[in-house]
């Protein structure tokens, strides 16, 4: 039995921007930029996006949090086009993407708990709480030995769904989908890391 998840949209999109990253990615390394310091930049400029919400200035922010994601696709190439991926650069860019996305439902969490909108209150402790359950039934996983990449919202449907939802002034409906999709793709992990698992045990 296979003991990794099939290939995922997160995989595909890899692949098919695999060019575009590494062009933009050899240019930084020329020059000096270290991965390390686009992971940063990426933290630090999506707390800019959680402050812009979290004071209801939604679009604006929502430009932000788009334009962050290139510094989050681009750490990772950069450290591969320098042959030199790190044990501690990978945990830095774990824990910066968990705080990059949290940082952001944090601000619109603030934004609605103020405004007393229970719907944006609670899609957002929702969509928070289930991105938070996907990451963690991976690394759980991957500590039994187990790959678990497969699921309907990754990060990159997250990001993708919430960006959209934002520039378009759409954030409690983006963060409903979010919700809903991360929750049950943190239980598609859960069944099938019980699949692995009980292959490896027959």
């Amino acid at each position: 039995m296979p003991n990794q998840s099939p290939v995922t949209f997160s995989d595909r999109m890899r692949v098919l921007f695999k060019g575009v990253l590494e062009a933009i990615g050899g240019f930084l390394n020329s020059h000096g930029v270290s991965p390390n310091t686009m992971t940063l930049i990426g933290v630090t400029g999506n707390a800019v996006a959680a402050v812009l919400l979290g004071y209801g200035r939604i679009v604006a922010g929502g430009l932000v949090f788009l334009a962050m994601g290139l510094f989050d696709a681009l750490d990772g190439t950069m450290a591969r086009l320098r042959n030199n991926p790190t044990a501690w650069g990978g945990f830095l860019d774990s824990v910066s993407d968990r705080y990059s996305e949290l940082v952001v439902y944090g601000g619109l969490l603030v934004y609605y708990a103020l405004h007393n909108n229970f719907w944006g209150v609670a899609f957002a402790y929702g969509a928070a709480s289930g991105s938070v359950l996907v990451s963690y039934a991976r690394a759980r996983a991957a500590s039994l030995g187990a790959e678990v990449k497969i699921g309907l919202f990754t990060r990159l449907e997250r990001f993708l769904v919430l960006s959209i939802a934002l520039v378009l002034n759409y954030p409690i409906t983006g963060m409903g989908i979010i919700a809903v999709g991360a929750h049950f793709t943190a239980l598609q992990r859960v069944f099938f890391t019980h699949k692995i698992l009980k292959s490896q045990n027959n």
